[in-house]
């Protein structure tokens, strides 16, 4: 399984994500094993049309991490559940904050 790491300053954070279109409540929290390795679960309302689920779960993962959505930027999956986003500019806090968020707060 593979370990996050802290970034070094000026590099980016590859953020695996499992996103769940249409769901009735939005939400950043859980574990999915997929083809990117584990991944964060996020649930957002928007439906699987024209991106706007992946837009809406770009700022959703922005919003979790404390990070302008700027910062955040798709790198691979546009037609998929199973995606990869960037964070640019990464703080030193930022993987414990994604641990806490994918593996829950007891691991």
């Amino acid at each position: 399984m593979p370990r996050l790491a802290d970034p070094m300053p000026g590099e980016t954070l590859a953020v695996a994500v499992r996103v769940k279109p249409g769901a009735s409540r939005a939400r950043v929290g859980g574990r999915f094993d997929g083809p990117h390795g584990p991944a964060l679960v996020i649930a957002v309302n928007a439906p699987a049309v024209d991106g706007r689920a992946t837009e809406a779960a770009r700022r959703a993962l922005a919003g979790a991490l404390g990070v302008r959505p700027a910062a955040v930027s798709l790198r691979t999956g546009a037609a998929s559940r199973d995606k990869l986003f960037d964070v640019e500019h990464p703080d030193s806090g930022l993987v414990e904050v994604l641990r806490r968020l994918r593996d829950g707060s007891d691991r």
